[in-house]
C-alpha cells in the first residue's frame, strides 16, 4: 500500500503491523461478561515473557523506534489510529529489523478497554494526545475516568502511565482527573511522581517524539507526570 508518508515508496505492513480488524470479533453480551473478548497482545511477540509497554498514539513511531532500539529486551506495541501513521511506523519497524516492536492500527481507548488482560503491561506511554480544544469534542479526548480505570486495570503492580502534552487547556483537565486518581494523600488508585524522560530522549527533551520537536520549535511549554499504580486502592467499578 502506498501513502503520503512514503513519498511514493510502497509501505510493507506485513512484519510489524497488526489491525484491529484482523482480530477475533467482539462477542455478545460485552457488559454482562467484560472478559470475554480478551486476548494477550504478548503473544503477538517472538518472546512473550518479556516485560511489555504499550504507546498510545505513537504518530510517526519515533518513540517507538528509539526506546525499542535500547530495549531489545522489552516488547513494544504502539496503537494508532491514522492509518497512514501507522502503515509508515509498520513499515518504519520492518527496515529497522525490530522484532520487539508491533505497530497496530486500532482505536486505542476500546482496544484497552475491551481485548487487554489485567496486569498485562508494566507501561502505558500517553505522549501529545489529541486535545480535541472545543468543548464539544472534549468527550473525544484520551484522559477520561474510565480511561485512568482501564490503564489501572491492565497494568502491573506498579507498573506507571507516562503522560507528556503540550496543550495548557488539556493538561488542566488532567490535572483534574489527576486529583481524584493520585491524591496527594497516597491513598488513591495511583500515586503521582515526577516524569522522568526515557534514555531515548536527546538533551533536553522530555520524550523525543516528532510532534515535541516540532512543538519545541513553536516555543510551547511542556506538561509531565508519571501515574503509579497503587494496587492496594483499586479504583471504585465504572
Amino acid at each position: 500500500m502506498s501513502f503520503g508518508l512514503s513519498r511514493g515508496r510502497t509501505l510493507d505492513t506485513s512484519a510489524a503491523g497488526l489491525r484491529a480488524e484482523d482480530l477475533p470479533p467482539l462477542p455478545d453480551g460485552l457488559a454482562a461478561n467484560p472478559d470475554a473478548a480478551r486476548l494477550d497482545p504478548r503473544a503477538w511477540f517472538e518472546h512473550p515473557e518479556r516485560p511489555f509497554e504499550i504507546e498510545i498514539g505513537s504518530g510517526k513511531g519515533a518513540f517507538l523506534v528509539q526506546q525499542g532500539e535500547l530495549e531489545p529486551g522489552t516488547n513494544f506495541l504502539g496503537i494508532e489510529w491514522a492509518k497512514e501513521f501507522w502503515a509508515y511506523i509498520a513499515d518504519r519497524l520492518r527496515r529497522r529489523g525490530l522484532r520487539n516492536v508491533r505497530a497496530l492500527h486500532a482505536d486505542a481507548t476500546q482496544f484497552l478497554r475491551w481485548r487487554v488482560p489485567a496486569s498485562c503491561a508494566r507501561v502505558v506511554h500517553l505522549y501529545f494526545s489529541d486535545p480535541w480544544p472545543k468543548s464539544r469534542h472534549h468527550k473525544r479526548r484520551v484522559v477520561q475516568d474510565a480511561f485512568l480505570a482501564d490503564a489501572w486495570r491492565v497494568l502491573t503492580d506498579e507498573g506507571e502511565l507516562r503522560i507528556v502534552t503540550d496543550h495548557d487547556d488539556y493538561w488542566a483537565w488532567m490535572e483534574d482527573h489527576f486529583a481524584r486518581w493520585a491524591p496527594p494523600t497516597g491513598d488513591g488508585p495511583f500515586t503521582r511522581h515526577n516524569f522522568a524522560p526515557p534514555p531515548s530522549a536527546g538533551e533536553g527533551e522530555v520524550v523525543g517524539t516528532n510532534f515535541e520537536r516540532k512543538y519545541r520549535r513553536e516555543g510551547r511549554p511542556f506538561h509531565a507526570a508519571t501515574l503509579r499504580k497503587n494496587p492496594i486502592h483499586p479504583p471504585p467499578p465504572n
